[in-house]
């Protein structure tokens, strides 16, 4: 009797040991979070004060939602050169882009070293015909000084309506001093697949950028070469600037066989930790594959041909990729923006 209830004892006192660590800890863990929360208001009481004072005392009247969308510029500003706000005007155009069919220069740009640099410029469009070149870097936008620029203010200097002018200032190697470029706007209609038969064999096809239609235009085409009996393909990204991953995805898994890795994400949250992987439906795996690169080359095409070549589908030809690891979300807001 007293051997069990000793036993008894020291089973509640493990209980009870047990029952006050996770109440330590999971104490703790509130109380860390509700530190947080607290800073994060004291940082908005801050903002708030700051807000009121510029709209009592400032010269002149200003817009609230300017200081706000202001603010919310600023504060992604502190971010990596690719995470920007989109305000709703900004946000419209941008998916306007990726339809295919948008107006202004035809350049892709970023910002590389805190300046801002031509990604590439798009076949067949201003930018591409005046003789712009991936690498150039833009000091000026109409004689405005470029380096406190985001990436889409920038883009919102370039675009405007066609048969209108911008100067861009442009330093490139090799340049003694720099050059201006007047460009005139146009409507730009991106045909993001071409394709040919290079000889009786060989089949050619030219990606100009991933928007929505990229894969099932590819896969037209693919169709149409298989029929003329193409034993061999050279797919050319070259001033491919990117696009949508999803599509990135699509093109890379017509040539892959079911389950290889095309390319995978990770985040700091579970739902950016995604894998993508070929599906190998309507797989093209009958014959060799070239693939041309260059330093126009960036983010999505770097997807494809990385993916192809770490699987030793395609042999890649060319000079070195832009070199973009990074892969960015677009969120819509409640009010339109971005």
């Amino acid at each position: 009797m007293q051997n069990k209830s000793n036993r008894k004892r020291c089973r509640l006192k493990y209980w009870c040991i047990l029952v006050l660590l996770v109440a330590f800890f999971t104490g703790n863990l509130m109380a860390q979070r509700v530190q947080a929360r607290g800073e994060v208001y004291d940082e908005l009481r801050i903002f708030s004060e700051v807000l009121s004072l510029v709209q009592k005392k400032y010269v002149e009247d200003v817009k609230s939602e300017e200081l706000v969308r202001g603010a919310i510029s600023g504060m992604l500003r502190t971010l990596d050169p690719h995470s920007s706000y989109m305000s709703p005007d900004i946000f419209k155009e941008m998916q306007v882009e990726t339809e295919g069919s948008f107006g202004g220069l035809g350049i892709e740009i970023t910002l590389k070293d805190e300046q801002l640099t031509v990604v590439s410029p798009i076949e067949g469009t201003p930018a591409y015909e005046s003789g712009i070149k991936s690498g150039d870097r833009i000091l000026k936008v109409n004689g405005e000084l470029t380096k406190d620029f985001t990436l889409l203010e920038a883009v919102k200097r370039m675009r405007g309506p066609a048969g209108t002018k911008v100067t861009l200032t442009i330093m490139r190697e090799g340049f003694a001093e720099p050059k201006d470029f007047e460009l005139t706007r146009a409507i730009i209609k991106i045909k993001s697949v071409k394709w040919k038969m290079q000889d009786e064999t060989i089949g050619y096809v030219r990606l100009a950028s991933f928007n929505k239609t990229t894969a099932d235009e590819l896969e037209n085409a693919l169709e149409e070469m298989e029929k003329k009996k193409m034993a061999g393909l050279i797919l050319d990204l070259r001033n491919n600037p990117g696009g949508l991953l999803d599509q990135a995805v699509r093109v890379t898994e017509f040539f892959l066989k079911k389950g290889d890795l095309i390319v995978y994400t990770k985040g700091r949250s579970d739902d950016q930790n995604l894998r993508f992987v070929a599906r190998g439906k309507d797989a093209y795996l009958g014959f060799p594959m070239v693939v041309l690169v260059n330093e126009g080359s960036a983010s999505a095409s770097e997807i494809v041909s990385g993916a192809l070549q770490d699987l030793e589908r395609a042999v890649i030809m060319g000079t070195k990729t832009f070199g973009k690891g990074s892969v960015q979300t677009i969120v819509p807001l409640s009010d339109g923006s971005g």
